[in-house]
Formats: C-alpha cells, structure tokens, sequence
C-alpha cells in the first residue's frame, strides 16, 4: 500500500490546503493528513477544531484520515509506516525552506519528499493571510471551503 503524509498546523484549512490533499488522494491508497500540535504558537483554531474542520472538508476522500501529532514529523512517519510526505509549494520561498525540511527529514530517517505545484488560483493564500484579511472584516469566501468560513466568522465575532 502506498501511503504519505500531508503534514501541516490548517489553522484554518484554505482551499489550497484542499487541493493539495485532493491531488495526493489520486496518487497513494492512503494519505494521512497530520495536523501539528505546536504549544509555542498561538493557534485561532485549536487542535480538535482543526481535525474536525479537515474531516468534513476531506469527507468526500475515502482514503484520508485525520490524525494529530507533535515533536519530529519523521517519528510521526516511522511509528506509521509511512515513507513518504506531500508537501504544496506557492513559490520560490516555499521552495527554499521545504527543501531544506526535505534533506533534514531525509538524512534523519529516509522519509522522501514529494512537492506539489499549487494551483495558481490558490498560489498566494496562505492561513495566516486568511485569519488576518478576515479579521479586518476582508471577503474570505472562496479562499476557504464553506463549513471553514462559517467557523471562522464565528470564532472572529466572540473576539
């Protein structure tokens, strides 16, 4: 079976995010989608929420799962078998910094690295871009999948 990792923090989940996993869905029998644990960052989103936005918005690929992981991502890979990881790239900036990632996690441990060219609709969005135009009161819609944005409304309006 072949099976990768997409890993990421999805505070929120955009639709970029989406497309990577949709695109990894059709190339491996699994895809686990790992959703980082990171108590030094202060997420809008905590660590249930996010899985739980992923499940629903990934719900229509029946072969991703949703788990949760904290530490080395390469521990995460070798505890499930996993040897391979689906990462999207938005440009050259991406680029350097993934691939620095890439060589780390495959001289700890030979987990390879597959990068994806993001969809050029979604090659400027990032979630962080998205939480700070939607909390000026910016039109998010179509950067995010539908059950995301209402979420992300309402967790903006209790601030």
């Amino acid at each position: 079976m072949r099976r990768c990792i997409c890993p990421g923090s999805f505070d929120p989940v955009t639709n970029g995010h989406l497309d990577v996993i949709e695109r990894a869905s059709s190339l491996f029998d699994e895809v686990v989608v790992a959703v980082l644990t990171n108590v030094s960052k202060r997420s809008l989103f905590d660590i249930d929420e996010r899985m739980d936005m992923l499940r629903i918005v990934s719900a229509h690929l029946g072969n991703v799962r949703i788990e949760s992981f904290a530490g080395l991502l390469v521990d995460f890979a070798s505890r499930h078998g996993i040897t391979a990881v689906v990462k999207g790239l938005r440009a050259v900036t991406d680029f350097d910094y993934e691939l620095q990632m890439a060589q780390m996690n495959h001289r700890l441990s030979g987990l390879e690295t597959l990068f994806v060219a993001t969809n050029p609709d979604y090659s400027f969005l990032s979630s962080s871009l998205v939480k700070e135009v939607a909390s000026y009161g910016g039109d998010v819609t179509g950067l995010v999948p539908d059950p995301v944005l209402h979420r992300l409304h309402q967790r903006l309006e209790q601030r």
